[in-house]
């Protein structure tokens, strides 16, 4: 199985196949607007930029899940996204990511690419993880995605290559990328 098997609703309504990006290099995320880490949009706008005629495609997940980062609609989030940080890549509706109500699609990343663990050396991700333990103590168990901007790269045939967590900024993987891409 890989994720052509999946659908998404774009921000309109519309269901989109995955399938539609057969042949692209992904990154899938889930994102929020009032996130300290959503200045990674920069990033991944640079990124899109970079690499989108060699093949990349990312594609924007909002969510609420995590501190009620995302309040507002799911137009309201690609709005914010395009005035604010320029973002001209995929933005979709807003989804669950975790729980009964998570998207399917979500469910699949999370069992093909588990969570690695916190890297306590690593000061961002010990705050994360102090964060977590104080606002959604449930994400710390298991796979579960533990807060906005956790990132997964898929490869050209739609398998899970690499999961990287929200501290884990766009620039340090593009290696990944530009492996893929060849």
């Amino acid at each position: 199985m890989n994720i052509f098997h999946f659908t998404a609703e774009k921000r309109n309504g519309d269901m989109v196949s995955l399938e539609h990006y057969k042949g692209k290099v992904l990154l899938i995320v889930n994102t929020a607007s009032k996130c300290a880490f959503t200045p990674q949009f920069e990033d991944l706008q640079k990124l899109y930029l970079t690499y989108k005629d060699a093949g990349l495609e990312i594609l924007g997940f909002p969510c609420n899940q995590f501190g009620g980062q995302e309040p507002g609609t799911s137009e309201d989030a690609s709005a914010f996204c395009q005035l604010n940080y320029g973002v001209t890549f995929p933005m979709f509706s807003k989804v669950d990511v975790n729980g009964e109500q998570a998207l399917p699609l979500f469910q699949f990343l999370k069992e093909a690419a588990p969570f690695r663990g916190f890297d306590e050396s690593n000061i961002n991700e010990k705050l994360l993880k102090a964060m977590i333990s104080d606002k959604n103590p449930e994400f710390l168990l298991g796979d579960s995605i533990k807060w906005n901007f956790t990132k997964f790269l898929i490869d050209q045939e739609g398998n899970v290559v690499q999961r990287f967590e929200p501290s884990d900024e766009p620039a340090s993987f593009v290696k990944e990328i530009e492996r893929l891409l060849r």
